[in-house]
């Protein structure tokens, strides 16, 4: 058992651990509510996640190089309203242009945190809180209190969250959650096989090995926060098509719901570690226990966000435990101690 475990590594692990944790917080409201899981619960909870997921993959790079954008959920309001007011003016925009216009506009939020952040070596939660209330603050001014809606939007737009990509046993996936899943999987490859993504792993362990190492510690700070806006400006495409009515508090909070999926998903807050596999877990976690609630009659409406508040804790503390019990080892295991200084890290070693 041990021997697997250490084949397996500590971030495989940890997203087991968080399984568990999702499966004992099924089985728990599974027990208490008629009905629990069904097809409908399933696709509610998926297409949610899909939006949040995609911010927090985002939100993941910037944090595994030891900052965090607080600004997500500004972008993506603006984003959604500046690109239902383009497709609005402009019907003819080919589809396919549509999203990669609106990671086009995400970018640009995403240079202007990168480029403060990376260039002057701001902290980055003072910028991201900053621009968190620039960009609202333009999007109120641009917007003169009108809003964006459903019937100004052209017809697929407003269809193509509704629509389904395929379903296997009466579970429909929506092309929602199916662009959502691919983001995961593309962000996890890029990250794990690639040297560019170790990259972000270097400088979020050790900055000063990185740099060392010959890695260029502020221009992968700067792309981690251009990734973080594309997809904002991604997951803004998505809450344009699921919502269509877009006004000037579109996004709003979506910030603590990314970072809370990265934190509850295992990704270090002090960087360097973290999977997006886990951040997907996370999501659909944090989500899960709201829905939940919801059809919960034991917990009333004006208790639910404390009782969601304190379920995520334990959540946390169960994933904690269940990883430091899974990655516990005997002493003898354990290498004697070095009189050598240590290398630099192997991400470090990786990434250049």
């Amino acid at each position: 058992m041990k021997t697997l475990i250490a084949r397996l590594g500590p971030d495989t692990v940890r997203v087991l651990a968080l399984l568990l944790v999702l499966a004992a917080v099924v089985a728990f409201f599974a027990s208490q509510i008629d009905n629990y899981f069904n097809a409908r619960l399933f696709n509610r909870i998926s297409t949610s996640v899909a939006i949040i997921a995609v911010i927090a993959v985002g939100q993941a790079f910037v944090v595994l190089t030891r900052n965090i954008d607080l600004s997500v959920g500004s972008i993506v309001g603006c984003v959604a309203y500046f690109l239902g007011g383009l497709v609005a003016a402009y019907p003819g925009i080919p589809a396919p242009l549509v999203p990669l216009i609106a990671m086009a506009f995400g970018m640009a939020f995403g240079l202007v945190n990168g480029f403060l952040v990376a260039r002057f070596k701001l902290p980055s939660i003072i910028v991201t809180l900053a621009t968190l209330a620039i960009f609202r603050s333009l999007l109120v001014e641009f917007s003169d209190g009108s809003s964006i809606t459903t019937g100004s939007l052209p017809p697929w737009l407003v269809e193509f969250a509704r629509i389904d990509a395929f379903e296997i046993g009466g579970l429909r996936f929506r092309w929602l959650v199916v662009i959502a899943l691919a983001v995961v999987i593309v962000a996890h490859i890029f990250l794990t096989r690639f040297r560019a993504g170790r990259r972000f792993y270097a400088v979020g362990s050790n900055p000063d090995a990185a740099q060392f190492a010959g890695i260029d510690v502020a221009g992968t700070v700067m792309r981690a926060f251009l990734i973080s806006g594309a997809l904002s400006g991604l997951a803004a495409f998505l809450f344009l098509s699921r919502f269509g009515n877009i006004t000037v508090v579109a996004g709003l909070g979506l910030e603590l719901s990314a970072v809370g999926a990265v934190v509850v998903g295992g990704v270090n807050i002090f960087g360097g570690s973290g999977t997006v596999i886990g951040v997907l877990i996370g999501a659909t976690l944090i989500n899960l226990l709201d829905t939940s609630l919801v059809r919960w009659e034991l917990v009333s409406e004006f208790w639910r966000d404390a009782v969601l508040g304190l379920l995520i804790l334990l959540a946390v503390a169960l994933n904690t435990l269940l990883t430091k019990r899974l990655l516990a080892r005997p002493k003898t295991a354990l290498p004697p101690p070095s009189t050598t200084p240590p290398p630099a890290t192997n991400a470090a070693k990786d990434a250049p």
